[in-house]
């Protein structure tokens, strides 16, 4: 097997959507959600070659997720079927035009399950770069021992570690995050984190230079700092970097940060320079926002210029 250009692993969730409160009922819609199979396919959308490896429910919810990753074209020839346990869920609803709330069933899924067995032949198999989100640790015991296996394996096996901290305050406390992040981070070469994220993988209480003075220190070679729609900095040991985000209309943010997140790892592999791997990045992030779901608004490759000079209201003929 070709070794792919990018392998990451986590929970893969159905995701279902209101279009209102959750507690009036009423339709919802189905999607897959996960913030590593986000990643996923916002690579394979840009003509990567991507594998996503998980356990999924040996059940219609498991084929579901299956089929919506393959049809984008992510590998899950190392995805296990679990016939104990269920899927994960996640219920959406959307309170007002500018606020959505998250509510997880996903406790003893069969995502949480995941354990270093489940990682030993696609990591042995390699890949130009690993990504990890501080979400899968945050599981389980056993996920958290992938997790940790996974960096420390990948990393000295010449990968690129790609760290996103993503903390989500449902699944652990920051306190707990922080004792296992910040050995994590040590694995990675880069590592992504909103600016209230930052002392997760540092020092409690650090400031962002401090934080990202010490992550440097330490071996990480790029720190990406998710400003929303401020842009983001990038910090080099040859210094910092900004960009602006790209304007657009805000429909959606869900996902906004895996797209960014694709969009540089992207341009990494596409050979850019970090101006190159930044632009991209946010106009990732742009197609994020602007559509409705977690990824479904995603660019393909020759669709990266079509933000261009935008402005809102265009109709491309």
């Amino acid at each position: 097997m070709t070794a792919v250009d990018l392998l990451t692993f986590g929970e893969a969730l159905v995701s279902l959507r209101a279009p209102g409160p959750l507690a009036a009922g009423g339709a919802l819609t189905m999607h897959l959600a996960g913030a590593e199979s986000n990643v996923a396919i916002g690579l394979a959308r840009l003509g990567h070659r991507v594998a996503w490896v998980g356990r999924v429910s040996e059940d219609e919810l498991g084929e579901y997720v299956l089929r919506q990753l393959r049809a984008e074209g992510v590998g899950v020839d190392d995805v296990t079927r679990d016939a104990d346990r269920p899927a994960g869920l996640l219920f959406l609803e959307r309170r007002t035009a500018d606020l959505t709330r998250v509510r997880y069933h996903r406790a003893g899924s069969a995502g949480s399950a995941l354990r270093v067995a489940d990682l030993r032949r696609p990591i042995g198999d390699g890949a130009r770069v690993l990504h990890l989100t501080g979400i899968t640790p945050a599981l389980s015991d056993s996920a958290r021992e992938a997790t940790r296996w996974a960096a420390e394996t990948g990393s000295r096996s010449g990968m690129l570690v790609s760290l996103d901290v993503n903390h989500r305050s449902r699944l652990w406390t920051r306190e707990a995050a922080r004792a296992v992040l910040a050995p994590l981070a040590a694995h990675a070469s880069v590592v992504i984190a909103s600016a209230d994220e930052l002392d997760l993988v540092g020092e409690p209480g650090s400031d962002e230079s401090t934080a990202v003075a010490g992550l440097l220190a330490r071996g990480v070679e790029t720190v990406l700092v998710k400003l929303g729609a401020d842009g983001a900095r990038a910090y080099t040991r040859d210094g910092v970097r900004q960009v602006a985000a790209v304007r657009v209309t805000a429909v959606d943010t869900v996902g906004a940060g895996d797209a960014f997140t694709a969009g540089y790892l992207s341009g990494h592999l596409d050979g850019l320079d970090l101006a190159g791997r930044l632009r991209r990045a946010v106009t990732l992030g742009a197609f994020a926002v602007a559509g409705h779901g977690d990824w479904e608004g995603l660019p393909r490759r020759d669709e990266l210029s079509l933000l261009d000079g935008h402005e809102t209201g265009n109709t491309l003929r």
